[in-house]
């Protein structure tokens, strides 16, 4: 017994001065330490809230357009594609765009990908195949930064899942670019540096990714939509949406099929319980 209250008061010992030493050099930078300086860029940044009416596949009960998705990966490919890869997405995956095995064929064959000489065994270049990844752009990461200002131009397969509301942060990203308030720029003393874009919707607000969407019609979409750059921005990020979670709209559709199982089986329970309780009354005490 003895043994054991003294194992319990050392383990509560040990575990206060764990705690304390988490928590009190915090608390004394807390109440004590200097406020953060806030750089000058806090006074331009806005949240992006994304285009107006939303995506098709937002709430429960949304479903993908895929018009819209063919028409972003129209902008990818004839836009981002120049300096992002998309290495999680294979060409076969596009069929559930709604191509053809056909057009994905085809498609797969218009992408330039890395291949090895079957007679020498040195790296060449080949068509794409169905089964092959999009391509990256660059042969390396120092090839990458080099054509950059020294950032790397990050992989966009899973980019609306790795950004908070990653739809909308992509929508507002391409559509936030311009100059910031003179005035208010002398004010607080804030500036954009030489390789660098203002961009309000971009976190510190200077960004090193140059503004890819410049003009309307930049893009001729087969359909016939108007290629305004917030529509270029929207399909883009409805497609990006898609390459990062593919099974979105199928997995909401598995969870109401679940909740209406649910349902049912917890009424089937019920009305069992009262089926098989009925007959019984309660002791009399």
């Amino acid at each position: 017994m003895t043994i054991r209250l003294g194992g319990i008061i050392v383990g509560l010992a040990i575990t206060a001065v764990l705690v304390l030493w988490s928590l009190v050099p915090g608390f004394i930078n807390f109440a004590f330490g200097p406020a953060p300086e806030k750089q000058a860029s806090y006074a331009f940044y806005e949240h992006g809230e994304g285009p107006e009416g939303g995506f098709s596949f937002d709430g429960p009960l949304g479903t993908w357009d895929m018009a819209q998705l063919q028409r972003g990966y129209q902008v990818y490919k004839e836009v981002c594609s120049a300096c992002h890869s998309l290495k999680f997405v294979a060409f076969r995956n596009l069929q559930q765009l709604g191509y053809t095995e056909a057009e994905v064929d085809a498609e797969a064959a218009s992408w330039t990908v890395p291949g090895i000489d079957p007679n020498t065994g040195e790296t060449t270049t080949r068509p794409g195949e169905p089964t092959d990844y999009f391509p990256s752009p660059y042969p390396n990461a120092i090839a990458a930064a080099a054509a950059n200002n020294n950032a790397i131009p990050p992989d966009l397969s899973l980019m609306t899942k790795a950004r908070h509301d990653g739809s909308n942060y992509v929508y507002s990203l391409l559509t936030g670019y311009g100059e910031p308030d003179p005035e208010l720029a002398a004010k607080v003393g804030f500036e954009t540096p030489a390789g660098l874009y203002f961009n309000k919707h971009f976190p510190n607000v200077n960004i090193a990714m140059a503004p890819p969407l410049v003009l309307d019609g930049q893009v001729s979409y087969a359909d016939g939509t108007e290629a305004t750059v917030p529509q270029m921005a929207k399909d883009v990020a409805a497609f990006l949406t898609w390459t990062a979670e593919p099974s979105l709209v199928e997995r909401k559709q598995t969870g109401w099929a679940v909740l209406g199982f649910l349902i049912f089986a917890t009424a089937l329970a019920f009305l069992s319980y009262k089926q098989i309780w009925a007959g019984m009354k309660p002791k009399k005490k």
